[in-house]
């Protein structure tokens, strides 16, 4: 189903940087907890199932895109606020967008 330009306007997809993860066990998948600094925006909390291409080693300092304006989510013990992107696999897995080059934390993707 099509959408117009102003719908996509409404999602707020900014760049942020991974600056902390942990694993999850209270989720029902296997997944992170991860901590991300999106700049004037501040830290926000998101959980992510994506254990099985990468550790929490790989994930700290790694800038990814996410969408900041969805309302929080409780999952398990822990609210998320954030959505982090990437691309789902045809197994599953997802890898994560990443810009290709250093930007401003909390950019905004248009």
């Amino acid at each position: 189903m099509p959408i117009t330009y102003e719908d996509f306007e409404k999602v707020e997809i900014r760049v942020g940087k991974i600056i902390k993860a942990e694993d999850f066990s209270k989720a029902r998948k296997p997944a992170f907890k991860l901590w991300i600094d999106f700049g004037d925006l501040g830290v926000k909390k998101s959980s992510a199932q994506i254990t099985k291409l990468y550790t929490k080693k790989d994930l700290i300092n790694k800038s990814v895109l996410a969408v900041t304006n969805f309302s929080p989510r409780q999952i398990a013990d822990f609210m998320s606020e954030v959505l982090v992107l990437g691309v789902v696999l045809d197994d599953g897995e997802v890898v994560l967008i990443q810009p290709d080059r250093e930007v401003p934390l909390g950019k905004r993707i248009f």
